[in-house]
């Protein structure tokens, strides 16, 4: 039989970052009432988020639009509302053209 090698501290780390995911879809403002670690954590944690925007986009989203892109998040601003969602987690935008 051929050999093969299984790490299981590997598997184990998988296991435990999906179940550490949260699967939801979180609605909020974005104002900046709520600091930019909270919803970093909501998205390394699994959630979506759909924020409706109250203000400058760029500078209310400047605090962690860089660290959700860098982890592989996707942000979309549609309507008024700046979706992010968590690695592995597309946002389908081909029907808006």
């Amino acid at each position: 039989m051929g050999n093969f090698e299984l790490d299981l501290g590997a598997v184990e780390r998988e296991i435990s970052d999906d179940e550490a995911a949260s699967g939801e879809i979180v609605l909020g403002i974005l104002d900046g009432e709520t600091g930019a670690a909270e919803w970093q954590r909501l998205v390394r944690n699994g959630a979506v988020l759909v924020l409706s925007v109250d203000g400058e986009l760029r500078e209310l989203a400047a605090g962690f639009a860089r660290d959700v892109r860098d982890m592989g998040g996707h942000l979309v601003h549609f309507r008024g509302f700046l979706i992010v969602s968590p690695p592995g987690v597309l946002i389908d935008t081909d029907r808006l053209d």
